[in-house]
């Protein structure tokens, strides 16, 4: 009996599908966190959330990916006291994983190609075109599989909904705020940051129904 109320609540955690989305959500992460090496060895930008951290993670004489599990960690007990329901197994995921995958591929890039590499043109505008394509899609496939906000992410939902704030304006100055930290703290804003913020909402809605039609099997009055 303990075991299949065990089962039922996981089911219930996991939601519908749980399966597959699982599989999505451990792409994205995975996705985020390849392509975003890229994405920051180029320094031609990247999402908010990053171009923040990263230089922080110099100030504090910290790793990109240890600073950034310190601050989740922190927005986390936030999220969890404020609405627990935001959180799901892509939320440790998100916090805990795509930081350090992004500075071993940064540690592995660094071993195998020359230094300089990533600065040298053309191959610093080719990696950077051929990185953010399938970083906003790794994104958009973290978003469908719908299992849980990263901490980051989850702040600007409760903060709209506390004082009563359309969220789509709520999220820009979310966003804006963390570019604002990134410049105080010594980054430079650049033109990828800007493509991000263009970009994701479309792209995620390109993923999210094709993700739903041909991987979830969905109805399309269930995609609606």
């Amino acid at each position: 009996m303990q075991t299949s109320s065990f089962k039922e609540k996981l089911a219930a955690f996991l939601g519908p599908d749980a399966k597959k989305r699982f599989l999505l959500m451990i792409l994205g992460v995975f996705g985020m966190g390849f392509f975003l090496s890229f994405l920051i060895e180029t320094a031609y930008g990247s999402d908010t959330c990053t171009f923040m951290n990263l230089p922080l993670s110099a100030r504090f004489g910290l790793s990109f990916g240890t600073w950034q599990l310190i601050l989740n960690c922190i927005m986390f007990v936030a999220v969890i006291a404020l609405k627990p329901r935001l959180i799901g197994a892509g939320t440790f995921a998100n916090m805990i994983c795509i930081g350090y995958i992004s500075d071993f591929f940064r540690w592995v890039w660094a071993q195998l190609l020359p230094e300089g590499f990533f600065m040298m043109q053309p191959a610093r505008a080719i990696v950077f075109v051929l990185a953010l394509i399938p970083f906003i899609i790794s994104i958009a496939i973290y978003m469908v599989a719908d299992m849980g906000l990263s901490p980051f992410d989850a702040l600007p939902v409760i903060l709209c909904e506390k004082i009563g704030l359309r969220f789509s304006l709520g999220r820009i100055i979310w966003d804006f705020l963390a570019i604002l930290v990134g410049i105080a703290a010594g980054g430079k804003l650049n033109i990828g940051t800007f493509l991000l913020a263009l970009t994701l909402g479309p792209a995620a809605g390109i993923v999210d129904k094709w993700i739903k039609k041909h991987i979830l099997k969905q109805s399309p009055a269930a995609q609606a």
